[in-house]
C-alpha cells in the first residue's frame, strides 16, 4: 500500500479520471469517470454508472490504473492499485447520496469501486514524466 501525496490529492479535486482495466487475457479498457475522488491517504473511489466492461474486468482482474490530467498546465498523475467492488455499506451509501445531489440527472450507482493505492506516477510533461513518486 502507498500513500497518496497531499499535492496529488489536491490536484485530483474536481477532475475527470480515466480508469484503465484489463481482462485476464490482457485486453485493455479505458473509460472516463467523473466521480473519481480520494477518500483517504491510501484509497480512491468511483461510482459505476454505465461501465459493464470495467466491472467485468475488475471482477476477474482487480488491477487498475487511474490517470488524472490538467490539459492547460500539462500536468498529471497516474495512480495504480487494486480494486474492490462494493454494492452495499457506508461508502456505497455515501456515493449513492452524492449522485442524487449531482447537477445533472444520473442513474443510481450499480456499484462503487474502492481502490487501494500501490503506486503513484508523475504524468506531467517534462523530464519527470513516467517517474514513480510513491
Amino acid at each position: 500500500m502507498a500513500k497518496i501525496p497531499q499535492t496529488v490529492q489536491e490536484f485530483m479535486k474536481g477532475k475527470m479520471g480515466w480508469v484503465a482495466t484489463a481482462s485476464p487475457e490482457g485486453v485493455p479498457n479505458a473509460t472516463p469517470k467523473g466521480t473519481v475522488r480520494v477518500i483517504d491517504d491510501e484509497h480512491l473511489v468511483f461510482a459505476d454508472l454505465f461501465s459493464r466492461k470495467t466491472r467485468e474486468n475488475l471482477l476477474k482482474n482487480p488491477k487498475v490504473a487511474v490517470t488524472v490530467i490538467d490539459e492547460k498546465n500539462h500536468q498529471g498523475y497516474q495512480i495504480k492499485g487494486s480494486a474492490e467492488l462494493l454494492t452495499a455499506g457506508e461508502l456505497f451509501e455515501q456515493m449513492a447520496e452524492e449522485l442524487k445531489k449531482a447537477p445533472m440527472k444520473l442513474p443510481p450507482a450499480t456499484y462503487v469501486v474502492k481502490i487501494t493505492v500501490n503506486a503513484v506516477f508523475d504524468q506531467s510533461v517534462g523530464p519527470e514524466a513516467g517517474k514513480q513518486i510513491v
